[in-house]
């Protein structure tokens, strides 16, 4: 897994424009899930996978000073753009720690809320971490996540044409979240109570008939899978042929429809 965590901070601390990337719905998916969720004034927060403090930065505006926020996050370059951002509004109820969120560790009953936005899906073991932030949270703490449907992003695609070239079936990214049926299993679990899960539709048309298979594009969209350590260049070349042939599919005028719903999730301790 050793790999694949670098690639994945190789990843986002290349995205410098994290907040205004092109087509993003970044922070518009972090007002929702702040939106989702009751905070009040002195509330402790977990935001776990930080970032840019999308989420942390107004949830502790509305904390307030007798609040406080811990953002997590394993990219430098990330929470450089978040310290910025706290600096320009000034708020002193908020700390940022650069680590691995799977083996930072707090007492147990430390927080009123953890949030998780767009990261979830990124952990080895999903199961795991949610045992151990329901540890982290009060009685009656919420936790709130953002994740994708198994059939955003072109994920069937990735896995149709993995499964068709090297011969096996593998976990994609996505999948194990991937339904709200999922969501809710997994959160129970892990222990937690009156799960809720709101599907927020939306996609877009993009032009993906450029895109190259990098082996790591393909590493992380199975999270680092020990089958694909042994990916030979003939075997790579071979998926894009059949990526390229699966795009031609589902060409229309306007590109290719790539499904960008996101669930937003929560339930309590």
């Amino acid at each position: 897994m050793d790999d694949y965590k670098q690639q994945v901070k190789e990843f986002y601390n290349s995205r410098t424009t994290y907040d205004h990337e092109e087509g993003t719905r970044h922070p518009l998916e972090a007002n929702l899930l702040l939106e989702y969720v009751p905070l009040h004034s002195g509330d402790k927060i977990l935001d776990v996978a930080t970032g840019t403090g999308l989420v942390a930065i107004p949830a502790a505006k509305k904390v307030g000073l007798e609040g406080y926020v811990i953002g997590v996050d394993m990219t430098s370059g990330m929470l450089d753009q978040a310290r910025q951002k706290i600096a320009t509004a000034r708020l002193e109820n908020i700390e940022l720690i650069e680590a691995d969120a799977e083996f930072i560790d707090f007492s147990d009953g430390s927080f009123d809320v953890i949030f998780c936005c767009e990261a979830l899906v990124l952990f080895p073991d999903i199961l795991a971490i949610l045992q151990k932030w329901y540890r982290f949270l009060k009685s009656g703490g919420f936790i709130a996540f953002t994740c994708p449907p198994e059939t955003a992003y072109l994920g069937s695609v990735y896995r149709s044409i993995c499964a068709r070239v090297l011969g096996t079936s593998m976990t994609h990214i996505l999948e194990p979240l991937g339904t709200p049926e999922r969501c809710e299993n997994m959160l129970q679990q892990a222990g937690f109570r009156d799960v809720e899960v709101k599907i927020v539709s939306s996609g877009r048309y993009r032009n993906c008939r450029e895109d190259r298979l990098s082996q790591k594009r393909i590493n992380l969209s199975f999270k680092g899978n020990p089958l694909l350590s042994t990916l030979s260049q003939i075997q790579l070349e071979q998926l894009q042929i059949e990526y390229i042939a699966e795009i031609e599919k589902l060409g229309t005028d306007q590109g290719i429809w790539e499904d960008t719903t996101k669930f937003l999730v929560r339930a309590r301790k």
